[in-house]
């Protein structure tokens, strides 16, 4: 990414890369269960953060780890990836998978969080509102259920059939199948939400067609003193879809608590 360094740690054997940029409070971006659409929307952040962009074991140009097979092994990554870097307490935003991780991390680790945000997260169970089974989805309907506007994602699918992108997701979805495959949800996580106490937002596309965005309202049952926001025309991939949406985790992550 133009503008950001590329940083290679290793962090308990796996070498994991993280792109890096801006002056500020660390603010660390735990990505979802894809990379292919790249990090470009938190290049606005940069103008009041020190963002951090590491793409977990298993995805994206970090090494694999089939050590790793739960949500809670990568949250002690983070935990060592933190130590590693002799950080305390970051700005913590997390989306989709990653906003399962999130959550995760700050119920168990809140004393170096200083504020959350949740993007479209994963996680919680609702049966109302279920979430789309992903791994049970042919891989060329995925995109479209991604985003409202499919424009948005088209400078980031190959024209052509493309060897290395076609390994590359199989290589993220396995990773994700590994994760997940007995179920997307934490039965655990509900009783430990409440230790969950720094400022939060939940940030929903609208029209998300993967975890509906009427899933806010379970989230906020756990997290009652959390804001919400929902962005209206757009799906799951709202950071991409809408710059209103990271104007606004911005403004949450600057205003005084």
């Amino acid at each position: 990414m133009e503008g950001f360094q590329r940083e290679v740690h290793t962090v308990n054997g796996v070498k994991i890369v993280m792109y890096v940029a801006g002056e500020g409070q660390p603010l660390l971006f735990l990505h979802g269960a894809g990379t292919f659409h790249g990090f470009e929307f938190a290049r606005k952040w940069t103008r009041n953060f020190r963002v951090m962009l590491p793409y977990h074991p298993g995805f994206g140009e970090s090494d694999d780890c089939p050590e790793m097979g739960d949500i809670h092994d990568y949250v002690m990554h983070y935990v060592d990836l933190l130590d590693a870097l002799a950080i305390e307490k970051v700005n913590l935003v997390g989306f989709s998978l990653g906003g399962f991780l999130a959550a995760r991390f700050a119920s168990e680790h809140s004393h170096r969080v200083i504020k959350l945000a949740l993007v479209g997260p994963a996680g919680l169970r609702d049966r109302e509102n279920p979430m789309t089974d992903v791994l049970a989805v042919p891989p060329d309907q995925l995109p479209g259920l991604l985003v409202e506007n499919f424009e948005v994602l088209k400078p980031y699918l190959p024209t052509e059939p493309d060897l290395d992108f076609i390994a590359d997701r199989y290589r993220e979805s396995t990773t994700v199948a590994r994760l997940i495959w007995d179920r997307p949800w934490d039965p655990k996580l509900p009783r430990q939400l409440h230790r969950v106490k720094m400022p939060t937002l939940l940030l929903w596309g609208e029209n998300d067609k993967l975890i509906p965005s009427q899933q806010v309202n379970l989230w906020k049952r756990f997290i009652p003193n959390a804001d919400i926001q929902l962005v209206s025309g757009a799906g799951h991939l709202v950071l991409d879809e809408k710059p209103e949406a990271v104007d606004a985790i911005a403004t949450f992550l600057i205003r005084s608590a």
